[in-house]
């Protein structure tokens, strides 16, 4: 993501790293803690981790490249049976990759997308009931605004036109040259999660009437879901600068990464209702914003070494894809409580990396973002790896 250069970046900690299989490397954490109240599922900060805490050190091991030559791919979502669904930034396109040998079929392209910046085609997400309805969501910039549309996917139909009409349930969020946010998912309780930015208007991420910098909840038909902190509002908590990944842990918990600006990247849990500080705070908070009530991180990075995108849960950890810091980060997690330093993996090996997916066990998907217009191209890019990690 672009950041603003009125100031100079922090230098980044140096870091031990490896790629393939290995135990990696690690970085000075930021050990945040909620400055309210704690989540209902929060571990004390003494507490001691539990038999069932992943250990400290983790491993990655890259079995195998299961597609090449992908062009701006964003958003993935793994339909029933494994197959991915892939959406293209910049073109916007859906195509269909085979999680057996990566065969690529092109479902069509999502009308009405505007590409420019950090604006396109973004997440995309398939319906909890995918087996009777074959809905598709996906969060994408229009000409005026960051919008979600549903399309139902007929894979009987020629290929480049397997997508119905799209049917809009949700406009109106903010767009900017930056801070789209974009990414979507289904939680636990099929309600529908998007992840939005400020638009590069930090003002909006405290104005609790906009949808910008904000995570916002609703049905699968783009109302405001039972349970929401205002019953007529789709604002599940707001403060954000821009959210682009969400992934739900064993425990059910939400957890969301975050690109701060100059300082300090964020992984923070989230809890309904909550300020997550921007633009007062950047990481956790300090000086006379730490009064006020805002979430702290449960880990926070400098900026060259995360700007992080999708996040996925695994083996006891969440997975943060890193852009700018060009690596995958893992986060060790007893409950709610880092059990160690996170861990980084495959520093410059691949380039940008955007989105990371759990596929199942021990095995995550992970997409590659060097076509983005930021990265450097490497023969082969954009690809998507499989990876198995402990």
């Amino acid at each position: 993501m672009q950041r603003r250069t009125r100031t100079a970046v922090l230098a980044a900690a140096s870091l031990l790293l490896a790629a393939g299989c290995s135990s990696g490397g690690t970085a000075p954490r930021g050990g945040g803690t909620s400055a309210g109240p704690a989540h209902s599922g929060a571990a004390s900060p003494g507490a001691t981790p539990s038999s069932a805490a992943p250990p400290a050190k983790g491993s990655v091991k890259v079995t195998a490249t299961l597609v090449k030559g992908l062009k701006t791919p964003w958003g993935v979502a793994v339909l029933p049976g494994g197959d991915l669904l892939v959406s293209s930034r910049d073109t916007g396109k859906i195509v269909r990759v085979s999680a057996k040998n990566g065969k690529t079929t092109e479902l069509g392209s999502v009308p009405g997308v505007d590409p420019g910046g950090e604006g396109g085609l973004l997440g995309i997400a398939v319906s909890p009931t995918f087996g009777t309805d074959h809905l598709v969501y996906a969060y994408f910039t229009t000409a005026s605004d960051n919008r979600i549309a549903r399309m139902v996917y007929d894979a009987k139909r020629p290929p480049g036109n397997q997508l119905g009409a799209p049917d809009t349930i949700f406009k109106g969020i903010p767009k900017g040259e930056i801070h789209n946010g974009g990414r979507i998912a289904f939680g636990p309780d099929r309600m529908l999660y998007a992840g939005t930015g400020e638009s590069g208007d930090s003002g909006l991420a405290q104005d609790k009437r906009s949808p910008a910098g904000k995570i916002l909840r609703m049905t699968p038909d783009g109302q405001p879901a039972h349970g929401n902190p205002e019953a007529d509002s789709v604002v599940y908590d707001y403060g954000h600068r821009n959210v682009q990944g969400l992934a739900w842990d064993s425990g059910k918990r939400l957890w969301a990464s975050e690109f701060g600006q100059h300082t300090w990247d964020e992984l923070n849990l989230i809890e309904p209702g909550r300020n997550y500080g921007w633009p007062e705070a950047e990481g956790r908070a300090k000086g006379k914003a730490a009064g006020s009530g805002f979430v702290n991180p449960v880990e926070e990075w400098r900026t060259a070494d995360a700007s992080p995108s999708g996040i996925a849960y695994a083996k006891g950890s969440i997975w943060m894809a890193s852009l700018r810091g060009e690596r995958l980060w893992r986060i060790p997690l007893d409950g709610t409580r880092p059990v160690a330093a996170p861990q980084a993996f495959l520093k410059g090996t691949y380039g940008r990396l955007r989105t990371v997916v759990a596929a199942g066990g021990g095995t995550l998907w992970l997409v590659t973002s060097n076509t983005d217009g930021r990265g450097t191209p490497r023969k082969g890019d954009d690809r998507i790896l499989r990876l198995t990690v402990s």
